[in-house]
């Protein structure tokens, strides 16, 4: 294949943190590059990111992604420079602006200027990485700044940014070292990919200074229908309940039509109604979803787009054990 293959493990899937480990060795044992999880309104994600590097060798460790609204800039650097002690250089952090729900009614925050607080956020970790100590005068922070108390590493963990906007896929350019999009069709995501390539050509950086990491949701299994079927109801409860802005992405890439019959059955909570509402042809084109040659197939032509670095590939709502597991041997077969 001509990018990585990391595995997206769904945390709610899980009974224990323990068994998250075991899934992140297996994923290890097929050949993986990378093990990511993400943080929303369940397990803090440290402990389990420090649980993963404790019992696996050489397996890469990320998180997508955490938000600039629930961890100040400091902690999140402290946070960064641990995992990466803890798991021997192994670690990226994945930070994301977030979302309305989730800095309002989790963290109590007012969701104001997300990029600004990105943005900032990132230039305040570096300020730590580099200088020891998070002293930062913005518009957002203003910090007098303490010293960091242990020895700076000289290799930090990079900062990989999760967007899907123009605008935000620059700053994710500028001042990332990587990108982790999700919901984009191939010709939508080559043409995010100039906007990145725009920001680090304001940063002066070389293409190949940026991690380009898609994340798609699939599963594979021998029956076809099912996998499908899985599959469309994830997508479609993704763009009609996750709040605005996976929708409005994938209006943006051609599919407002069904965009638009997606939220109408949200607002009715008719679940059955929003997957029908959702085409095969976005389902094809976002979805890894089918028989393992299907899904293998599927995975090899993303992972062919000109700037994809890796495919982050994720479970679907719905799935058993059986299902992921059978989905993680099936593309270990493309290593």
């Amino acid at each position: 294949m001509n990018a990585d293959l990391d595995l997206l493990v769904s945390l709610d899937s899980h009974d224990t943190p323990q068994s998250v480990a075991e899934r992140a060795r297996h994923a290890e044992a097929l050949g993986f590059s990378r093990v990511t999880m993400g943080e929303t309104t369940g397990w803090n994600i440290v402990p389990v990111l420090t649980l993963v590097a404790d019992r696996t060798n050489d397996i890469g460790i990320s998180n997508d992604v955490v938000s600039p609204y629930g961890r100040s800039p400091a902690m999140l650097a402290q946070t960064a420079l641990t995992l990466q002690e803890v798991s021997a250089g192994r670690y990226r952090i994945g930070l994301g602006p977030s979302s309305p729900a989730i800095t309002e009614r989790w963290h109590g925050q007012a969701f104001d200027r997300p990029l600004r607080r990105t943005r900032e956020t990132i230039e305040i970790i570096r300020a730590v990485y580099e200088n020891g100590t998070p002293a930062y005068e913005g518009e957002i922070f203003d910090i007098a700044g303490l010293k960091y108390e242990r020895d700076l590493l000289e290799n930090p963990p990079p900062i990989d940014v999760a967007t899907l906007g123009p605008k935000a896929t620059e700053m994710a350019g500028r001042f990332g070292d990587g990108w982790a999009p999700q919901l984009f069709t191939a010709d939508g995501l080559e043409t995010r990919l100039e906007d990145l390539g725009r920001g680090g050509d304001l940063a002066g950086k070389d293409r190949s200074e940026l991690r380009v990491s898609p994340i798609v949701r699939g599963i594979a299994a021998e029956d076809r229908e099912r996998a499908r079927r899985l599959a469309r109801s994830t997508l479609a409860f993704m763009l009609g309940a996750y709040g605005p802005y996976y929708g409005d992405s994938v209006a943006e890439q051609g599919y407002q039509s069904a965009v638009s019959a997606i939220r109408d059955a949200w607002a009715e909570r008719d679940t059955e109604a929003m997957a029908a509402a959702l085409p095969d042809e976005l389902l094809d084109e976002l979805a890894p979803a089918g028989t393992p040659d299907e899904v293998r197939e599927w995975v090899e032509s993303y992972a062919a787009i000109d700037g994809v670095d890796a495919v982050r590939v994720g479970s679907v709502r719905g799935a058993t054990d059986e299902d992921v597991e059978r989905t993680m041997e099936a593309l270990g077969e493309l290593v």
